[in-house]
């Protein structure tokens, strides 16, 4: 068993990672890339021309255009920062080629992105400031859009040209607290009153807890492994180009698969949220209210809506104050709730009953009042969800039923996501993992472990990352694919006593621990300028 020092490159046994980017890669780079711009402008085309208002001014599509063009960027980024973590294993192993591992990762991520739920995309948007998303249309909404994927971006490739497999969840999640912070500090408030420290805290769990998993579960299931299949050839470095057994290449083929998948299925969402909140904001007649709820279900939330009005009025009688959203806001802002709370939910409810009723369906919203609707239906939702946070509701069980029926049906009117944005993310993220790979591969094959990465240590680590993020996505939760499968391969290193490489893991720590500051710190200065900018 041959050991690696420190710093020591094995070019020697490195297995071959083909050329920067042949023809055949450039001429498929290209035709996807088309593929996408295609996408994207038709989409749009249709959406606005559907919602029977073009507006008059380029400036709306000029805007839309840069926005897109940066969150896009992010998405691609990510691919080739993240997705290097799912192929480094059976690249190392000689399961796959490198070209062909690299190809066959960016259709798992493709097809990860176009299957997903929605569910991630929108708990990242709900780390975002309530008031900047009520005026993401404006000059601070898009400040805001700006900075924090322009800052995940720079710390991202940052990190890439390094080689540190640092976490583009973390960089995002880092990137969006610093200009909620800095949002609040600018206005005139405490910044810790620009975060949802409730969602910011689920989040951070699912961050802190994902590599502590990824570590214990790779190194108990190799332990496992070891004991239960004693085939000594799963435990030792693979010799030359030799493709590991059938049985054991399969499986490391399918985990690379499945974490692919995985990773396109959660790290793909969270650009589908921001570009959501970009496409609001830039042509809210065409994207702030789901145009597919059909004529039935717009009667029946109107009826929800009068019931739910009805029990609140019911539960707290007292007239609705002068201005329910006021309140509502300041509420979500303070996280305290007035003793005017539940007539002021009333007041918002029922003034969304009336404005759908008038109107008769989303689809009859004029333009104009497009941002207004959503807005209430946003503030109502919002602040029922704290208010089952914090366990205030004094209500029947009737009246609960209904609250949470109509905070569903909002919700589903609302947080929708055309079929084109998940195609365009997932073409962004599959260019992203024909490119740039190369760097991440190295760290996660020969860098972490002090001996070559074995067939055993491959297979428990993408085994664990599979599971870990696949469930993270079935509950919503971001988690990081780099921090997951690399804990994974050094868990895996340890408990097969092959040692780690402590200078590798302390420069992955230090990723770690400086991400979140480092994104905090670029947003927020980013932001700050942009608002003088714009």
């Amino acid at each position: 068993m041959t050991v690696l020092h420190s710093g020591q490159t094995a070019t020697s046994r490195r297995p071959h990672l083909g050329k920067r980017m042949g023809k055949g890669s450039l001429v498929l780079f290209c035709i996807l890339l088309a593929i996408g711009l295609a996408v994207s402008g038709w989409g749009v085309f249709r959406d606005v021309i559907a919602a029977g208002n073009v507006a008059t001014s380029w400036l709306p599509y000029g805007m839309l255009g840069l926005a897109l063009l940066i969150a896009l960027g992010f998405e691609f980024v990510n691919g080739f920062h993240d997705t290097a973590n799912a192929v480094a294993t059976v690249i190392y192993t000689h399961s796959l080629p490198a070209n062909v591992a690299v190809l066959w990762s960016g259709l798992c991520n493709f097809l990860g992105v176009l299957l997903s739920s929605g569910a991630v995309a929108f708990s990242i948007v709900a780390l975002l400031p309530v008031d900047l998303i009520l005026q993401v249309g404006t000059s601070n909404g898009f400040a805001m859009i700006f900075a924090l994927l322009i800052a995940a971006i720079i710390w991202n490739l940052g990190t890439w040209w390094l080689g540190l497999p640092a976490s583009s969840s973390h960089t995002l999640i880092g990137s969006i607290l610093g200009v909620g912070i800095a949002s609040a500090w600018l206005d005139g408030r405490s910044g810790l009153d620009g975060v949802d420290w409730t969602q910011v805290t689920k989040v951070g769990y699912a961050l802190l807890l994902s590599p502590l998993v990824g570590f214990v579960c790779a190194a108990l299931l190799l332990l496992a492994m070891r004991a239960l299949i004693k085939q000594r050839e799963l435990y030792q470095e693979p010799h030359a180009d030799a493709p590991p057994p059938a049985w054991i290449r399969g499986l490391l083929i399918l985990t690379c698969s499945g974490v692919s998948f995985a990773h396109g299925s959660n790290d793909g969402q969270k650009g589908m949220g921001l570009i959501m909140l970009i496409l609001v904001g830039t042509l809210p007649m065409a994207y702030a209210l789901n145009r597919a709820v059909p004529v039935t279900q717009t009667t029946q939330f109107v009826a929800v809506a009068q019931v739910t009005r009805d029990g609140l009025q019911q539960a707290v009688p007292a007239p609705a104050p002068a201005d329910p959203r006021g309140v509502l806001l300041d509420y979500l802002h303070s996280r305290k709730a007035p003793p005017e709370l539940i007539p002021a939910l009333a007041g918002v409810t029922g003034l969304i009953a009336d404005e759908v009723k008038n109107y008769g369906t989303l689809v009859k919203v004029p333009p104009s009042a497009m941002t207004n609707v959503r807005n209430d239906m946003f503030l109502a939702s919002q602040s029922i969800h704290l208010l089952n946070q914090q366990h205030l509701d004094r209500f029947s069980d009737d009246t609960r039923n209904n609250l949470n029926e109509f905070q569903r049906q909002i919700d589903e009117a609302t947080r929708f996501i055309p079929f084109w944005v998940k195609v365009v993310v997932a073409i962004a993220l599959g260019l992203g993992t024909l490119v740039g790979w190369r760097r991440i591969v190295i760290t996660v094959g020969e860098r972490i472990g002090k001996t070559h990465l074995n067939y055993a240590q491959g297979a428990s680590a993408e085994l664990v990352a599979m599971a870990t993020i696949g469930a993270a996505d079935i509950y919503g939760l971001p988690v990081s694919t780099t921090h997951v499968l690399s804990s994974g391969v050094a868990g895996a290193m340890a408990a097969n006593g092959s040692g780690v490489q402590m200078a590798t893991l302390r420069n992955l720590m230090l990723a770690w621990v400086f991400t979140l500051p480092a994104a905090m710190l670029l947003s927020a200065g980013l932001y700050a300028l942009f608002r003088v900018v714009f």
